[in-house]
């Protein structure tokens, strides 16, 4: 049986989810299968954080059988798989977001919602995102090639039981050099409070960006272009 749970919270058909199978299939370590099983909501669910649905019954989709979509939470496909779809599984990744999860944003984050409901578990849990610059796009296929280089090493080291990884691809040229992958702590400045109002209406207008990068944190790391990973607590 698949020992490799991959979810997200962009959605199953989000490019994301395809780069970390790619990547996934391209790493050099004892992985079961070469995609992961993959238990993903079937819609957008970003910026959810650790919400769970246990007020009405969740329908699935079996795409294939490898493959369910959820019309649940990310955390809600991470329960599902451990009590239902992949009870044995030994890590539970997710990924790859489309933006950052740096510092502060770990609590609203669905995607690391994902792989803390794995830890609290006794699940091996990894979270990957890939950071956007403003005005860029973004080469998933070097997201894959930095994701592979990654779990690489996070998927054979040890890992304290009630922890678990956050990690962050900076966003990169084509010409840039290679990133250094660096352990940091997370960064515990506030996201920028800004909104634009306009009647009865506010937008958020904070720029990512431009939040605040206090020396050595994950802001600071992937913001320097270089792969940030953090190791978290659950409590």
């Amino acid at each position: 049986m698949n020992n490799i749970v991959v979810t997200n919270d962009d959605g199953i058909d989000a490019p994301g989810i395809k780069a970390l199978q790619k990547a996934i299939a391209c790493a050099t370590v004892a992985v079961i299968d070469s995609r992961g099983l993959v238990i993903a909501p079937l819609e957008h669910h970003s910026g959810c954080g650790h919400q769970v649905t246990t007020h009405k019954p969740i329908r699935y989709q079996a795409r294939s059988p490898l493959e369910y979509a959820i019309e649940g939470t990310p955390t809600d496909c991470t329960r599902l798989a451990l009590a239902h779809f992949c009870p044995n599984a030994t890590a539970v990744i997710s990924g790859i977001n489309a933006g950052g999860n740096l510092g502060v944003d770990v609590y609203i984050s669905g995607t690391v919602a994902a792989v803390r409901e794995a830890a609290i578990h006794g699940v091996r849990g990894i979270a990957i995102s890939q950071y956007i610059k403003k005005g860029m796009a973004i080469n998933w296929n070097l997201s894959a090639k930095l994701t592979t280089l990654v779990l690489e090493d996070l998927l054979q080291r040890p890992i304290k039981p009630g922890t678990f990884w956050n990690v962050n691809l900076p966003h990169l040229t084509a010409e840039a050099a290679p990133p250094a992958m660096i352990f940091c702590p997370p960064s515990t400045q506030p996201l920028p409070l800004k909104y634009h109002q306009e009647g009865d209406y506010f937008s958020y207008a904070g720029e990512y960006g431009k939040r605040e990068r206090d020396p050595g944190t994950d802001v600071d790391v992937c913001f320097s272009d270089n792969i940030a990973v953090t190791q978290l607590h659950i409590y």
